[in-house]
């Protein structure tokens, strides 16, 4: 019994470091000894957008899945728990992957209209936002 509850809390930790957040106080290690810049700029207008799996949370599902589903049955049974559990897998972290996102239309101080795409903020019409950047790379969108 131990065991299943080991597997499922490392499958916890593979599923909580697919989102990154946007709007938040961590800063990525990549990011430090690194000369960012930042534009500020006024949200104009929001669009709800849902944000494609680019394949890790399938992966991590159907391995996560496959490990699980083997533990059950005897035979064909175990292999047919195998396959299922696997394929369940797979589509259930597709589906835990896939995130709500915002496309801000942000028009920056500068006069420029720019379009950013995020998730995990709380940003709303009518906010002053400051866009942290690495070259052209958006590292993150916080409120001013």
């Amino acid at each position: 019994m131990t065991k299943y509850f080991f597997i499922l809390a490392i499958i916890g930790m593979f599923f909580s470091g697919c989102t990154q957040m946007y709007n938040s106080n961590e800063v990525n290690i990549a990011d430090t000894n690194e000369v960012l810049t930042y534009k500020t700029g006024t949200v104009e207008s929001i669009k709800k957008v849902i944000l494609k799996d680019n394949g890790k949370g399938v992966m991590v599902g159907a391995m996560s899945g496959t490990v699980l589903g083997g533990m059950f049955g005897r035979g064909n049974g175990n292999i047919l728990s195998t396959l299922l559990g696997g394929l369940t897998g797979a589509f259930a972290g597709y589906e835990l992957d896939k995130a709500n996102g915002e496309e801000l239309f942000i028009k920056l101080d500068e006069g420029r209209n720019i379009v950013v795409v995020v998730k995990g903020v709380n940003i709303q019409k009518g906010d002053r936002v400051r866009i942290i950047m690495n070259g052209s790379k958006i590292v993150r969108v916080e409120k001013v």
